[in-house]
């Protein structure tokens, strides 16, 4: 009788782990929902509960097994919170390979208006909200060297444009950090990428009639 040798198990691999900062809608929605459909355990971060539920039920119903997006309800400008919101994220995924930092406002301004209210938003969300998140996942990833930082910052940060000159500066302000960022973390193994899209049709972009100066000349 010929004896059957049964391999032996192999351990599974793990999921590779993503937090992506402003998760609810457009670039984020799009990306959250890649990421899981290519096997990655996402912590989905957004400050509208009912749409970051939606589209974690979405993604999770089509997911492979153990790939699925986990959903973090978060103000960016709660600064305060980031510390220990980061490490509970870190705790519950078991680690971390990833972060995409995608939080950002746009708020429609006339021409001829000058509202620092405004102003000071789209520099919170924008800028200080990813020093806030990327500055966490920076110093896990020179601790463990290895890790992936994403920033969605825009071609509006290139040149100063008459349509929302905070704008501009917020993500111009993002571009910089960035690249400040990858100059510090590239020589412990991390990576850092910038990404500028140009015009896209999201929610934000919406009123683009009035808004598409600032990405324009």
């Amino acid at each position: 009788m010929t004896e059957t040798t049964i391999p032996p198990k192999r351990p599974l691999e793990p999921h590779p782990r993503a937090i992506v900062v402003g998760a609810s809608s457009g670039i984020g929605a799009a990306l959250t929902k890649e990421l899981v459909r290519q096997g990655y355990v996402v912590a989905a971060l957004a400050r509208r509960e009912e749409k970051l539920n939606q589209l974690c039920e979405t993604v999770n119903a089509a997911a492979a097994a153990g790939a699925r997006a986990l959903p973090f309800v978060h103000d960016v400008t709660d600064f305060e919170a980031i510390p220990a919101l980061f490490q509970e994220i870190v705790q519950q995924l078991n680690g971390l390979d990833l972060i995409i930092y995608n939080a950002g406002v746009m708020p429609s301004v006339a021409l001829d208006e000058f509202d620092f209210a405004k102003d000071k938003q789209q520099l919170e969300v924008n800028t200080l909200g990813a020093m806030a998140w990327l500055n966490q996942a920076a110093v896990r990833f020179q601790q463990t060297g290895s890790g992936h930082i994403v920033g969605i910052s825009s071609v509006a940060g290139d040149r100063g444009r008459v349509g929302n000159p905070a704008y501009n500066t917020s993500k111009a302000a993002l571009t910089t950090y960035l690249e400040a960022l990858r100059n510090r973390l590239s020589r412990h193994g991390v990576q850092v990428t910038t990404i500028k899209p140009g015009f896209v049709d999201t929610v934000m972009l919406a009123d683009a009639k009035t808004t598409f100066g600032v990405i324009s000349p």
